[in-house]
């Protein structure tokens, strides 16, 4: 467990990360920069998840390389545990992984693609007409994935891929779901194309000169849509 000791007092966001090493990125700096604290636990790692929302203004569950459909009790648990903000209505974000784990807790399937086809680079985002009235979004955004998730009973879709159909999507009025990757910094992209560089020879995927010479060109439009969506999400502290 790695609360925010010197900012006792803030609201806090419970962050759930799945490796020793994984950080919130760039959505973590901007919920700090927006006022909250962040309250980061790793269930993987023998860290609990609270029984109430209570105490936290809102909730990340982010991604990693394991599966939703994966029997570790971990993750198990983590899609459980999803139904606390949920039946409470509190702010909730799953991230890839996380947003598999939350289509899992509602009954839907998280699988490959029939063609095995991968998401790792830059691709194109399709908004919704209902994505379009909450604000505007990227052409293409940062993807780092083998499975998508099909569109759970009273979800919303918000944004739809050329292979992956289903990239954002909406459970009543504050529980959101993205395939894709904002959080992404410089720092972690060197990272991920380092340490998965043999995923990038995976049918569909990209290669690691194409993933920073897409930052270059899309990286202002994600960090603005990040901007915009944490308005919505959840706003600023107090």
């Amino acid at each position: 467990m790695n609360s925010d000791p010197a900012t006792p007092h803030r609201p806090r966001i419970l962050i759930v990360l799945h490796q020793e090493t994984s950080s919130p990125g760039r959505v973590g700096q901007e919920l700090v920069r927006r006022g909250f604290a962040l309250d980061i636990r790793r269930p993987r790692f023998g860290d609990t998840l609270p029984h109430t929302m209570e105490h936290h203004a809102g909730a990340v569950i982010f991604g990693g390389p394991m599966s939703a459909n994966d029997p570790e009790a971990f993750v198990h648990r983590e899609i459980d545990w999803i139904g606390v903000p949920l039946s409470e209505q509190k702010p909730f974000l799953g991230i890839c992984l996380g947003a598999q784990m939350m289509v899992k807790h509602l009954g839907g399937k998280v699988g490959a693609h029939p063609q095995d086809l991968v998401e790792i680079g830059y691709y194109p985002l399709h908004p919704t007409e209902t994505g379009k009235s909450l604000m505007r979004w990227p052409s293409k955004v940062y993807q780092w994935h083998r499975e998508g998730f099909d569109l759970p009973h009273g979800a919303d879709l918000l944004a739809s891929g050329d292979t992956y159909p289903n990239q954002a999507i909406r459970v009543g009025h504050a529980a959101y779901g993205i395939q894709f990757h904002p959080e992404l910094t410089h720092a972690m992209m060197v990272r991920w194309t380092t340490k998965g560089a043999p995923r990038m020879s995976l049918p569909g995927a990209q290669g690691r000169q194409d993933h920073f010479a897409g930052r270059y060109v899309f990286d202002q439009a994600l960090r603005k849509w990040l901007d915009d969506f944490l308005d919505i999400w959840i706003g600023r502290a107090g």
